[in-house]
């Protein structure tokens, strides 16, 4: 049997057809396997939620991430960073203990790094007291080395007038400080977003990488007669050890704050980083946070 030309081009288009209609029907199955794959954005019980990924900058997971909220301690985040900036940093200069330290602590019954007033501690060793028990006197004692002027109050006032410029710099929109610790007076607030990014800029440094990545510490200190005794210091973030890839960062809490907590984790070469504000309890700020770094490495 012959075919003309006309014949053929009838088999061609025919076939064409049928090829074409056979690969929109994959085409819509494989659509509908990669819908079917897309994770389910979590339920949170968190006010407020904020998930990135760190490499790149993307938002994976947002809820109310620009509505500011008190901060509680994760604003010693703000603390180590500032610090951390400052030129011709050392690390192993030492600070003296302060009685102001320790009645500042008692005045606002506030969290403790148990510093004892005449020993010599490390600025290095303040970063473990500030950020793992949530030091508010190692706070203390950061704020009146770091910050300038003749008298304590001064420095203080300087220290936390750094934390706001650098905020400005890093383009914390929503974010204040008005104090050294969290333990505000009525403006220290910023958001879950905001947060996010601030961790993200302190975890740049290795030092503040290693401290907060760290389950607890035996630290070596000297005393005000010349000998030395041990401090010990817990990390308050439940996370570590607990999820695997936790690498920080900070817990925070207060009577207007509730529960808060700044995440992140590394899995197979993945960085999420991300922030709970304003949870029920110290539970339910935990479950929140694992439940938003799952999601974000699925994403």
């Amino acid at each position: 049997m012959k075919l003309g030309i006309k014949g053929i081009r009838r088999v061609s288009v025919s076939a064409a057809v049928a090829l074409t209609a056979g690969a929109v029907v994959a085409g819509g199955a494989f659509a509908s396997q990669a819908q079917a794959a897309a994770p389910k954005p979590p339920t949170i019980v968190a006010k407020g939620g904020f998930v990135m990924n760190n490499g790149t900058g993307k938002t994976l997971f947002s809820k109310a991430a620009d509505t500011r909220r008190s901060t509680g301690s994760t604003t010693k985040i703000m603390t180590a960073r500032v610090v951390l900036a400052q030129k011709g940093l050392n690390l192993d200069s030492k600070v003296t203990i302060q009685k102001a330290y320790s009645d500042y602590i008692v005045s606002k019954g506030a969290s403790s790094a148990r510093l004892i007033v005449g020993d010599k501690v490390t600025v290095r060793q303040l970063m473990y007291g500030l950020m793992l028990p949530s030091g508010c006197d190692a706070a203390y004692a950061l704020a009146d080395k770091f910050g300038s002027g003749s008298t304590r109050a001064a420095r203080v006032k300087s220290f936390i007038g750094k934390m706001n410029s650098t905020a400005k710099t890093l383009g914390l929109k929503n974010t204040h400080f008005d104090s050294f610790d969290g333990i505000g007076n009525g403006s220290n607030y910023s958001t879950p977003r905001d947060l996010t990014k601030l961790a993200s800029s302190a975890m740049k440094y290795s030092t503040f990488r290693s401290v907060v990545k760290t389950k607890s510490t035996k630290q070596k200190v000297t005393t005000k007669s010349g000998g030395y005794r041990y401090m010990s210091w817990t990390n308050t973030n439940k996370l570590l050890g607990t999820y695997s890839g936790a690498i920080g960062v900070k817990t925070g809490s207060g009577p207007s704050a509730k529960y808060c907590l700044v995440f992140a984790a590394t899995r197979k070469g993945k960085t999420v980083i991300g922030t709970v504000l304003t949870a029920t309890s110290e539970s339910t700020r935990t479950s929140d946070a694992k439940k938003l770094m799952d999601y974000g490495f699925k994403k």
